[in-house]
């Protein structure tokens, strides 16, 4: 089984207190499962339903809980559409969704996804993976059809990369000569000689880490997709409830802070604690990942 580390367990486990009067969680980023687990361990009168559109994640979610068999459900879908959960018959309300917006190891250290700028592979990167995938749109494609300014505008919106227009240009240049970008080694190649070695060594992380991401968004709106899930999960949370987000780059965050105001302002209850909740450093030194998470968590007033 896939080694999964959840990220900032702890706070998640205890932004639901009191345990025992959790009667349904909905885990819009199923994954592996992790944060799942410990939720049904602790909660032990709860039941929860996950989801995710990856069937691979889901094969690997199940088996690490089929001790809980009795209490969990898992939905073959994208969680922009957690929502229609509202149209279930009976249906009383969540008293916890939870969204973990990370990228699981998976996806990462699989190679044949294309999500790593680290290992070679094909430039796919949907989340749904393989051929039965309903997403025709690939980091192939993109790459290698769009135009410049298509490029430079999802490099600075998605990957806030200060160097997206010298990265479209080569892109685009490179295409023109002939070069066709067919792995993710292509890509990471062709950034390394677009940009500078001074730049580089400036950057303080990869140079194709901001494109890599980028691309991924795309690939997948997730953009779009995270704020159809924020307008699902206000309507699928009881009174009482709390709405609790995981992000990992600042525009996710920008996104739920926002939507977090937006729902305070029209009396829909109130984002505690006001900030966002960052790991703590023995979990940054045990958990690479977590550097960048931060966690907020809204409670419905209704």
């Amino acid at each position: 089984m896939k080694e999964h580390v959840p990220v900032m367990q702890a706070e998640v486990l205890e932004a639901l207190r009191p345990w025992d009067e959790i009667r349904l969680v909905v885990d819009a980023t199923l994954g592996l499962g992790g944060h799942s687990l410990e939720i049904l361990k602790s909660c032990c009168g709860a039941r929860l339903i996950g989801f995710d559109q990856d069937p691979q994640a889901r094969e690997i979610a199940g088996q690490r809980l089929s001790g809980y068999e009795s209490r969990f459900d898992i939905v073959a879908d994208n969680f922009r559409n957690i929502g229609e959960l509202a149209l279930r018959k009976a249906w009383q309300g969540a008293d916890a969704v939870l969204f973990d917006l990370g990228v699981s190891n998976l996806q990462i250290t699989e190679a044949e996804r294309g999500f790593s700028f680290q290992e070679n592979g094909p430039l796919d990167m949907r989340m749904e993976g393989g051929e039965e995938s309903r997403n025709t749109l690939t980091a192939g494609l993109i790459l290698n059809e769009w135009s410049i300014k298509e490029l430079t505008d999802i490099f600075r919106k998605y990957g806030e990369d200060p160097f997206a227009y010298q990265i479209a240009r080569g892109i685009v240049r490179n295409r023109e000569n002939g070069g066709e970008l067919a792995t993710t080694g292509d890509l990471v190649a062709l950034i390394r000689k677009i940009l500078p070695a001074p730049v580089q060594r400036k950057m303080g992380g990869h140079p194709a880490r901001k494109v890599f991401q980028a691309l991924r968004i795309a690939v997948n709106d997730e953009a779009g997709a995270l704020d159809e899930a924020l307008d699902g999960a206000v309507k699928i949370t009881a009174e009482g409830g709390r709405i609790i987000v995981i992000s990992y780059h600042s525009l996710e965050d920008r996104m739920v802070k926002k939507r977090f105001r937006q729902w305070s302002e029209t009396g829909l209850g109130e984002a505690r604690p006001r900030k966002a909740m960052i790991p703590a450093k023995e979990e940054i030194v045990a958990n690479y990942k977590s550097r960048s998470a931060k966690m907020r968590v809204f409670r419905v007033a209704r």
